[in-house]
């Protein structure tokens, strides 16, 4: 455990992370996601140490997605940690993994299914309607190496820059206080407190993409950029989120002047740059009722605002479709 003088570098490392991520958002609650791997666990083990101190409750859950043999099993003794740790409370939550997207999206999407769902039981078991339950986050322990990871798979797809701006401190119920922490720091900062850690087998698998970025990638941009390459990723995340926000703001103001229920000034809307009128048009069309337009589509509804000569309906999920006629979008039944 840590010495009379202070914690260790690595403990201590940990918990500035979580103590600033609290106190800057102050949420009436917090459950520590914990699969027993080095990085939740040293997560949980701060914000057990933190958030007392903070008057912030906070508790652990830890999810059981039934893809390996013993997984109940460690299930149990994570949330035995977590009860030792002094967490409260502690829940235990079974994963229904499908197959849409391939293993890791099927296995993701169903972890933050069952973390919603455990959020949503600590604010159906309030004893009292008034308490602020609904303020409870999910604390989630994605370090700075993931977010390279992730800024990477971004980069490789070509997904645009919200992909390659990668997770967010902050985003909803999700919060992540260690996005500036190092996979290195939270498994030292385990060890320095002798906490058990479990490696997932499947982190090391070759199979999986971000397993082989781990492993191939990321230490070969190491070696030929001399260090760095994992901090330089994490940090171009983080300005990218900058601008990313600046041009959501000026997308909502532009909103206002151009959106009037389901139709679309498209004349008005003209004048912007296209950065500003993808914005706008995708969340009208949000609000219309359509459903994920591929980025073909998005271009082809901005063609009606930017590039208009007198061109046809655009087809859109749902069986709609976006048209334009006297000088504005309208979003109608395709009839194709």
């Amino acid at each position: 455990m840590t010495s009379e003088a202070g914690p260790k570098p690595p403990v201590a490392a940990v918990r500035v992370a979580v103590r600033r991520l609290l106190a800057g958002t102050r949420p009436a609650g917090v459950l520590v996601a914990c699969s027993g791997g080095a990085d939740s666990v040293a997560l949980a083990a701060a914000t057990a140490f933190e958030a007392p101190k903070l008057g912030v409750p906070a508790g652990l859950v830890t999810v059981d997605h039934g893809l390996q043999d013993g997984s109940a099993e460690r299930a149990a003794a994570v949330a035995d940690l977590g009860r030792r740790l002094g967490l409260e409370p502690v829940l235990v939550c079974r994963a229904e993994v499908g197959t849409a997207g391939g293993p890791e999206a099927a296995a993701r999407t169903a972890r933050y299914a069952a973390l919603r769902t455990a959020l949503g039981s600590i604010r159906e078991s309030a004893p009292d309607p008034a308490l602020p339950r609904a303020g409870w986050a999910a604390m989630l322990g994605h370090t700075l190496d993931d977010q390279a990871e992730t800024v990477l798979l971004g980069l490789g797809r070509g997904s645009g820059p919200r992909s390659i701006a990668g997770m967010r401190p902050v985003d909803g119920c999700w919060l992540r206080p260690l996005l500036g922490v190092r996979r290195a720091q939270t498994r030292a900062a385990c060890a320095a407190e002798g906490l058990p850690v479990w490696d997932d087998p499947h982190n090391a698998d070759p199979r999986f993409t971000r397993a082989r970025l781990r492993a191939e990638v990321l230490p070969l941009l190491e070696d030929v950029l001399a260090g760095g390459a994992a901090e330089a990723l994490a940090r171009t995340a983080e300005l990218l989120h900058a601008d990313l926000d600046a041009l959501d703001t000026l997308a909502a103001t532009v909103a206002e002047a151009t959106v009037e229920g389901r139709t679309v000034d498209a004349v008005a809307l003209a004048a912007y740059p296209a950065a500003v009128r993808t914005r706008v048009l995708r969340e009208w069309l949000r609000a219309a009722g359509v459903p994920a337009p591929t980025s073909a589509q998005l271009r082809a509804v901005d063609a009606l605002v930017a590039g208009w000569h007198g061109q046809g309906p655009v087809a859109l999920p749902a069986g709609l479709a976006a048209q334009r006629a006297s000088g504005r979008l309208h979003i109608a039944w395709s009839t194709r």
